[in-house]
């Protein structure tokens, strides 16, 4: 348990306090650049505000994974789902997947996530249910990879078409790891 209620005392965990400790920090290191007039720092409130909300967003959902989730596994698996749908939106945000932010190519990053909610709501947030939307969405991430050179998407932008196929690819690999972690979170359920 990450926090625990004995005789009338509220006992807060390290890790729990670490966890949403980092959201915090991630806030505060844009806010004292912009003070320090560092240049490459200039976030608008608007920026902040997207920050804000998906950061505490997604620790929100992995302290929720982590107190009410069944085993490690499962916890595991749902940390790393959640881990590749906020780096998704935060790259897609910041500087875009496929070209810049602005590419309507990166719409099907969103999709994909989409599509991973989509099957865990379908699947009630069962183990079994999860590993079957986690393995859809891997096997989408893959297809964008494999579209990359058909669409000559990333020639002439750096990290290049190879470079494009491994950073989709990395995220293909995420949502198959938290897949097969709900399969084994399914197999350990079944098996008790």
């Amino acid at each position: 348990m990450a926090a625990g209620v004995r005789s009338g005392e509220w006992k807060p965990s390290p890790w729990l306090l670490l966890l949403w400790a980092v959201p915090t920090a991630l806030l505060i290191t844009p806010a004292v650049m912009m003070r320090r007039a560092v240049e490459g720092w200039d976030w608008s409130g608007f920026d902040f505000v997207f920050a804000a909300v998906l950061l505490y967003g997604t620790t929100g959902l992995i302290d929720l994974a982590i107190r009410k989730g069944g085993n490690t596994a499962y916890r595991l698996g749902a940390g790393l789902a959640v881990l590749a749908a906020f780096l998704l939106i935060w790259i897609n945000g910041a500087v875009g997947v496929i070209g810049n932010e602005d590419n309507p190519a990166n719409l099907v990053f969103i999709g994909i996530i989409g599509v991973a909610l989509a099957g865990s709501i379908l699947a009630r947030f069962g183990a079994q249910g999860m590993s079957r939307a986690m393995l859809v969405a891997c096997a989408l991430n893959v297809a964008v990879a494999a579209a990359v050179p058909a669409f000559a998407w990333g020639a002439d932008e750096r990290p290049g078409a190879i470079g494009l196929m491994i950073l989709i690819g990395g995220f293909a690999l995420m949502w198959g790891l938290s897949s097969a972690l709900f399969a084994k979170a399914a197999r350990d359920a079944a098996g008790s």
